[in-house]
C-alpha cells in the first residue's frame, strides 16, 4: 500500500515526540540546555554527511541562493510560525518554545535523503523500507528534541504528512524521471540546511531556516537543465 511508509514515520515522532515532551517536564534548565546543545551538535555531523553528496558543489550552492530568494518572496517561515502560533493557541499552550520546536523539527524530519528517496520509492513500488528505517531515526531524534523544545516537535507530523505525502504521489506520477543525479544535489541542498539547524540549535546565530526549504527542489531542477544543455558537472 502506497503511502504507509509516511504514516508509519507519523506515528514513530506521535511515540517518540511525547514521551520526550513527557520528560522535559522533568528536567531543570541545565539538562535541557546540554540535551540542546547535544542534538544540535549531531545535527552538524549529519548536514556535513549530506552535504558532501554533491558532485559539484557549485549546483547546492546556486541551489540555496536561488531558493532562498524563492523562500524570502514567498516567506515561508512566517507562514510556519503563523500557522505553529494558532496551533498552539488552540491547544492553548503555554510553551514559550513551541515555534521553535515546530519548525526546527520539521525541517530536520524533512530535508534528509531518506525522506526524499524513501517517499519517492514508497510512491513509485509501494515499498516502505526507507521510510521504515527513518521512522525509527526520527522517533529517537523526536523524543531527543522534544525534551529540549517541547510539544511543537510532536506538530511536526503535519509538516511530514504534506512534505513526504506529496513526494510519496510525485514517485507515483514521475518516479523515473527523478535520477540518482538529482537526488544526491537534493540530499547536499538539504545537507546544508541541516548544518543551519544545527547553527540554531546550539543558538550560534537565528536563521530564516524554513525559507532556504525551496533550494531541495531547485537542485535537482539545476541537474536536469545542465543534462538537457549536456554540461559535464
Amino acid at each position: 500500500m502506497r503511502g504507509i511508509g509516511t504514516l508509519i514515520n507519523i506515528l514513530a515522532v506521535i511515540l517518540g515526540g511525547t514521551l520526550g515532551a513527557m520528560i522535559r517536564e522533568g528536567f531543570n534548565q541545565k539538562m535541557r540546555t546540554t540535551l540542546l546543545y547535544a542534538i544540535g551538535i549531531f545535527t552538524l555531523s549529519i548536514g556535513f554527511s549530506y552535504s558532501f553528496k554533491s558532485k559539484n558543489i557549485l549546483i547546492p550552492l546556486f541551489a540555496v541562493l536561488i531558493g532562498g530568494i524563492i523562500g524570502e518572496l514567498i516567506d515561508i517561515e512566517s507562514a510556519l510560525e503563523s500557522f505553529a502560533d494558532n496551533v498552539k493557541r488552540i491547544l492553548k499552550s503555554r510553551d514559550s518554545r513551541f515555534s521553535e520546536g515546530f519548525i526546527a523539527a520539521s525541517l530536520l524530519f524533512c530535508v534528509g535523503p531518506m525522506a526524499i528517496l524513501g517517499s519517492i520509492t514508497d510512491g513509485l513500488s509501494g515499498d516502505y523500507k526507507i521510510l521504515a528505517l527513518k521512522a525509527v531515526l526520527d522517533g529517537f531524534a523526536g523524543m531527543a528534541l522534544a525534551a529540549s523544545l517541547g510539544w511543537g516537535v510532536v506538530f511536526s507530523i503535519i509538516t511530514i504528512l504534506l512534505y513526504q505525502g506529496s513526494l510519496t504521489v510525485l514517485g507515483f506520477f514521475a518516479g523515473n524521471f527523478v535520477t540518482k543525479a538529482m537526488i544526491n544535489e537534493m540530499t547536499a541542498a538539504g545537507g546544508i540546511l541541516i548544518i543551519g539547524i544545527g547553527i540554531m540549535l546550539l543558538e550560534i546565530k537565528r536563521i530564516r531556516l524554513a525559507n532556504l526549504l525551496p533550494s531541495v527542489f531547485v537542485a535537482p531542477l539545476i541537474v536536469y537543465l545542465l543534462q538537457i544543455l549536456k554540461i559535464k558537472y
